[in-house]
């Protein structure tokens, strides 16, 4: 388990020295629930990670997420500001009695204000649990994040 956190923190951690833009921190409301973070590390790419709370599997467990992500732009037009579409691949823990280990897919839509202090997102994520056991589920939330 102690590995697990040593990779995601690593890997938030190289995020931060290789990115191309800024920084952004908010919340994320659904499964889970919780403070959400993203990181710019290209024109199309971005890290995003979560320190959130899960209500489903272990109810009321400590989840934390992290994931590759890569939007594509100019799909959906908008008169002002941004609407990319994004996907992505990541990891996510949860620290409970039995803990769970399992991969992310998120699939998402986020609108970038114009002046790009502020993006919301709306996003599904597929989830492959691998431990405890092998299950599929589906995880999603709404969010808001603030840019510096």
């Amino acid at each position: 388990m102690k590995k697990i956190f040593f990779l995601l923190f690593n890997l938030i951690a190289m995020t931060t020295f290789a990115q191309d833009g800024k920084i952004g921190l908010g919340i994320i409301v659904g499964e889970p629930t919780g403070i959400s973070a993203k990181i710019w590390t290209g024109k199309t790419t971005a890290f995003d990670a979560a320190a959130a709370w899960t209500f489903s599997e272990n109810y009321g467990s400590l989840h934390l997420h992290a994931d590759f992500l890569k939007h594509k732009f100019g799909i959906i037009d908008v008169n002002k500001g941004q609407l990319p579409f994004y996907f992505g691949l990541g990891a996510k823990v949860v620290m409970a009695n039995d803990p769970v280990i399992g991969m992310r897919i998120p699939l998402g839509i986020s609108y970038i204000f114009a002046d790009g202090t502020f993006d919301t997102f709306l996003e599904i994520v597929p989830v492959l649990n691998l431990i405890p056991s092998t299950v599929f589920d589906v995880e999603g939330g709404i969010g808001l994040r603030y840019y510096f």
